[in-house]
């Protein structure tokens, strides 16, 4: 059975908003295999706070750019829409784990794109995570902090998301214009690469070509993440990305498959036969019982 991710530590009909502390221990209290939270730097990388979006407004009662606001500032934030709910720091979530014994594992979604003028969000982050030690793992699609953290934390366990580089979109599916890759190539994936202009071997050689890219993209990761649009569409044309994940001694993962979306549970359960290795959800425990069934 592969493991399921409480994506934003929801937990099926839970009454608690996500990346909440309240959501976070009704996770545990369910024996979670894997807690997903969101992560953002605050001004200065002093801390992090638990947001998804970059700016404040989206998801608590701030304003302004996430990263310009002060930890006490962030002490201060209510979610939006439920008041009585604070945004917890990142300080606030591994406290709460310290304090649980149990199998649970905390994955950090880190939600920062651009660089950093210097170490210092990532040094604060490896002292406020530090003590969960092997209990945390750290996703990015920006590989560059992902090749700053392994060369300042080797022990850090660390895993890459593909969707800068590499992705399938449905025809009518909305995306953000400002996320690469910003155009469809010739063999059907929306990728920038020059390899993508033209189509000059068979689809299967090329997700093999790119998987191999992107499997070196970063030093002594455990785990690489690709949707399940795009890992399905493969498998359709010949190629199986946990296939060579395994080969490469990597875990492979996929997100969001809900309960109530019966596209993406069907896709979970082919890629579970293929060999997939880890599902997020925001219906993790319906989503365990469907794959069972």
């Amino acid at each position: 059975m592969p493991a399921i991710v409480h994506h934003k530590a929801n937990l099926d009909d839970s009454p608690h908003p996500p990346n909440t502390l309240e959501a976070i221990r009704e996770s545990l209290k369910a024996d979670a295999e894997w807690i997903e939270v969101d992560i953002r730097a605050l001004k200065g990388g002093s801390d992090y706070l638990l947001v998804h979006d970059d700016s404040l407004e989206n998801e608590t009662t701030g304003q302004g750019p996430v990263d310009a606001a002060t930890v006490q500032e962030a002490i201060n934030l209510r979610v939006k829409d439920h008041p009585n709910y604070s945004v917890p720091l990142l300080g606030d979530v591994v406290s709460l784990f310290e304090g649980h014994v149990g199998r649970t594992k905390l994955q950090l979604d880190f939600k920062n794109v651009f660089p950093f003028q210097n170490d210092v969000p990532y040094t604060r982050l490896l002292e406020i995570i530090e003590p969960l030690g092997e209990r945390v793992h750290l996703s990015s699609a920006a590989d560059w902090h992902l090749r700053r953290l392994r060369k300042l934390a080797s022990w850090l366990d660390l895993g890459l998301e593909v969707m800068f580089y590499l992705d399938y979109r449905y025809p009518a599916e909305a995306v953000d214009p400002r996320v690469p890759p910003f155009r469809e190539g010739a063999y059907g994936y929306h990728d920038d690469a020059v390899l993508a202009v033209a189509k000059t071997w068979p689809t299967a050689e090329y997700l093999a070509d790119r998987c191999d890219v992107l499997l070196r993209q970063v030093p002594e990761i455990s785990t690489l993440y690709i949707n399940h649009r795009t890992l399905v569409q493969s498998l359709e044309d010949g190629f199986n990305w946990a296939t060579a994940c395994h080969h490469a001694n990597l875990r492979l993962a996929t997100w969001t498959i809900d309960v109530g979306d019966e596209v993406a549970v069907e896709n979970a359960r082919r890629l579970r036969a293929a060999g997939v290795d880890r599902f997020t959800s925001n219906t993790p425990q319906a989503l365990r019982n469907s794959l069972i069934t």
